[in-house]
């Protein structure tokens, strides 16, 4: 069997104690094979959003966003793991396989079973779901 050397890990965050349990799924790897992780932030933004121009929300939002990241990047510099953050718009499932496999082409993808939105989905979630079946590089679900 080839082994494939594992030096970019893709981590959905949202905030989610599942998310919070991938990132340190992902911590785990990347101290042992010396990966990178880059941390993703899908922000969902509907074509037509009621919530445009509101801009208490928006920087409401930016705020959460910023401490997640913050809290993620402290969370892998104490265990020596070198953490890069990217936020994007749009549908969450989509955002991160296009990034995934993407220019920076991605070893594998640790992402927790559900995010937030956990009432909508009976057992994964329905973004982990998405990104399980139109992956194209290995993912691990992390309950």
């Amino acid at each position: 069997m080839i082994q494939k050397k594992i030096s970019k890990i893709l981590v959905p965050l949202d905030g989610s104690k599942n998310s919070i349990r991938g990132l340190e799924m992902a911590i785990t790897l990347a101290r042992q094979s010396g990966a990178i992780i880059t941390g993703v932030y899908s922000i969902y933004a509907p074509p037509h959003s009621e919530f445009r121009g509101v801009g208490s929300v928006e920087k409401a939002l930016n705020r959460e966003v910023k401490k997640i990241m913050e809290d993620a990047k402290v969370l892998a510099a104490q265990n020596g793991i070198v953490f890069k953050e990217k936020i994007m718009r749009g549908e969450t499932g989509y955002n991160i396989i296009k990034l995934a496999h993407g220019k920076e082409k991605f070893d594998m993808i640790v992402m927790g079973s559900r995010g937030r939105s956990s009432a909508k989905e009976m057992f994964f979630g329905s973004t982990s779901n998405y990104v399980i079946h139109t992956s194209k590089i290995p993912v691990v679900i992390v309950k």
